[in-house]
């Protein structure tokens, strides 16, 4: 059967690909497609074409916390349960991928990474401005990610790349090992 992953935005969907690469898997062999969805918004066109009354393929996901409700509801609508999105196999971000996966390097380790891209200076800069001094170096990591055009995908790539084996963050790591579970 052919599983389709849906996502929020390229970011993931990149963040997904590598991982799976990571731990080994084919996901062409395997019949995975990750699909992103431009925004959790779109889900119901997704569910139309992929879900039981489209393609019936079997879903997964992979989406923030804000967006996990609406989620909720519109794997409901489609006939998609019952159950937690985690038992239908949609895994839930605390805040955003890029959180998981600063949380899941530590700070530290993701500065390393920007520095190996040559870009410590630029982040020092943004960490300067007066909407983000103040904030939490999470925040101004993940608003360094999102400011520049192309920067979460490539980063996305950078930090599961960076993430030492076995410590993918939670919901990104399930999603993965979920592949090979048929789960």
């Amino acid at each position: 059967m052919q599983t389709t992953v849906l996502v929020e935005g390229e970011s993931d969907k990149v963040a997904v690909e590598t991982l799976a690469a990571k731990l080994g898997h084919d996901l062409a062999a395997e019949g995975v497609t990750v699909v992103p969805m431009g925004g959790a918004t779109s889900i119901i066109h997704f569910l139309d074409r992929y879900g039981p009354s489209g393609a019936d393929h079997r879903l997964m996901g992979l989406c923030d916390a804000g967006e996990s409700p609406g989620i909720a509801r519109a794997l409901s609508r489609a006939g998609i349960g019952p159950g937690t999105l985690a038992e239908l196999g949609f895994h839930v971000c605390h805040e955003d991928l890029e959180d998981e996966l600063i949380r899941a390097l530590g700070t530290e380790n993701v500065l390393n990474v920007i520095e190996e891209q040559g870009e410590l200076a630029s982040f020092r800069l943004l960490q300067r401005q007066p909407s983000l001094r103040d904030r939490p170096v999470t925040d101004q990591l993940r608003r360094f990610f999102g400011g520049r055009s192309g920067n979460k995908v490539r980063y996305a790539r950078l930090l599961v790349e960076a993430l030492p084996d076995g410590e993918a963050p939670l919901p990104l790591g399930l999603l993965v090992a979920s592949f090979a579970a048929g789960n």
